[in-house]
């Protein structure tokens, strides 16, 4: 009862205080002040800092498309066996993991541009590891920094990008991080089959340097600033990117009521989520990620040059295919995310995956049985065309841990499930797919055109008097 009444006292000192600084009201639209159209106004500000940002999840994109055009030339140079280069692979995650546990904390402690700073700092440390090494443990270690830094890259990225823009834009400027992270994976691929492995590090390295630089050259996120307490900077940022004529008074007091709904969850922690009231909001969240990735996603990412190899495929020709389709299918669901709605989306690419790897696990049975050698390779590079269309979704720490953990599996036992039966994989695969269709189609809700607020899927919890959001398909603020 102290901590309720105390968590009041300090919501209403900190709107006192925005008021006495610039009258702001908490007044909804219904009863006061509203947005003029100038406050919606997507500003040059706001385009800079959302492509500055997005470099971060170029470079997730190209760490995770690293290892597949890459493997033939580590392992011929440095003599890496199946077991060893597993752990290459699959090593990323786990440092994704270590990076997605403390992900959260540190986007709170130093804010949005410092954590994309810090985690840049160590993709860059890794790659110039990886670059040099001269053994396999070097190798390793290069691979898990690069890990650690887009482990929290894959959680601040689009949370900065969701909260710097307006609301009638925040859809498809966030969907833009997902479009550099395809973008990231195709073009790694593209030069892998073109240089050499070393190379491929040291190019890398670009997209960091650029992101590192540019957080230079935009601001610090407004709710960052406001959740820190700092007031005049608060205003001062929200102002630059919304305009200067513009009206930022009722956003400025929607977020920070939005701000003091969300200190409930932090002030109980992440154990709370654990609840039988949170059940449903905390499931659809990670089943979203457990189905994507046990589907088999970095199966495919981190080991498209061995499938194509073992199919009889040339895999030059084959991961440039796979590259153009990537893009072309990202660019694809970024554009008609808002248009026909997540939940669509998710169903079609579920499916579009399910199918990849029927047909590839086809191809490999037909193979077993010495049957139509000459159709196996067109099989396998439709099914892998086919994969690609798998929407990478973002959450938040406790989501996005599920995600890595789930990605360090696959992404291990991919060389053994393979070694074992190729044609069992992707059957093993599809079931999987199968599963996440039924998944979806029974309890994940459509977001689009639907305010947070109104949700009537109960994506929106109560606590008390205050509420807030599990964020599960994307990351949002009110």
């Amino acid at each position: 009862m102290e901590e309720e009444e105390e968590s009041i006292t300090r919501s209403l000192l900190l709107k006192q205080k925005l008021d006495s600084n610039h009258q702001w009201s908490s007044t909804s639209d219904h009863g006061g002040v509203q947005l003029s159209e100038s406050s919606s106004t997507t500003t040059s500000i706001v385009v800079l800092s959302t492509l500055v940002a997005v470099c971060g999840s170029f470079t997730f994109g190209s760490a995770v498309g690293y290892s597949s055009p890459s493997e033939s030339g580590i392992e011929d140079e440095l003599g890496l066996s199946l077991a060893e280069y597993s752990i290459f692979g699959s090593i990323l995650t786990i440092g994704g993991m270590l990076g997605a546990i403390f992900s959260g904390k540190i986007a709170d402690f130093i804010g949005r541009k410092g954590a994309m700073g810090v985690s840049e700092i160590f993709c860059i440390l890794g790659w110039l590891a990886i670059v040099f090494s001269k053994d396999v443990w070097w190798l390793d270690l290069g691979r898990f920094l690069v890990g650690c830094g887009i482990g929290v890259l894959s959680y601040v990225v689009p949370v900065y990008i969701s909260e710097i823009t307006p609301k009638n834009v925040r859809g498809a400027f966030t969907s833009l991080s997902e479009l550099m992270i395809g973008c990231g994976k195709a073009l790694t691929f593209l030069i892998g089959s073109l240089v050499n492995w070393r190379t491929v590090a040291l190019i890398a390295i670009i997209p960091c340097l650029v992101h590192l630089l540019g957080l230079f050259f935009i601001p610090e996120s407004p709710r960052w600033l406001a959740k820190c307490g700092r007031l005049k900077e608060f205003e001062a940022m929200l102002q630059i990117l919304r305009g200067e004529n513009a009206d930022i008074s009722q956003e400025a007091a929607d977020i920070i009521e939005y701000i003091e709904n969300l200190r409930w969850i932090s002030e109980d922690g992440v154990l709370h989520l654990f609840q039988g009231k949170y059940a449903y909001s905390v499931m659809v969240a990670v089943g979203l990620m457990a189905f994507q990735e046990f589907g088999g996603l970095n199966g495919f990412s981190f080991y498209t040059s061995s499938i194509f190899e073992l199919a009889g495929f040339s895999s030059n020709i084959g991961i440039i295919a796979a590259a153009v389709v990537q893009i072309l299918m990202t660019t694809l669901g970024v554009l008609l995310i808002d248009k026909c709605g997540r939940r669509p989306l998710l169903m079609i690419s579920t499916a579009g995956t399910c199918l990849g790897c029927v047909l590839t696990g086809f191809s490999f049975f037909l193979q077993d049985l010495q049957i139509g050698k000459e159709v196996i390779p067109i099989l396998v590079l439709i099914g892998v065309l086919i994969f690609p269309i798998t929407i990478k979704s973002s959450a938040g720490s406790l989501v996005t841990l599920v995600n890595w953990m789930c990605s360090w599996v696959v992404s291990y036992a991919f060389d053994y499930l393979f070694e074992w039966s190729s044609a069992g994989t992707f059957f093993i695969f599809a079931v999987i797919c199968g599963m996440g269709i039924i998944f979806i189609n029974k309890l994940i809700p459509e977001t689009r055109g639907v305010h947070l607020k109104k949700s009537k899927h109960h994506l929106l919890i109560s606590n008390n008097k205050k509420n807030f959001v599990i964020y599960g398909i994307h990351h949002q603020c009110i």
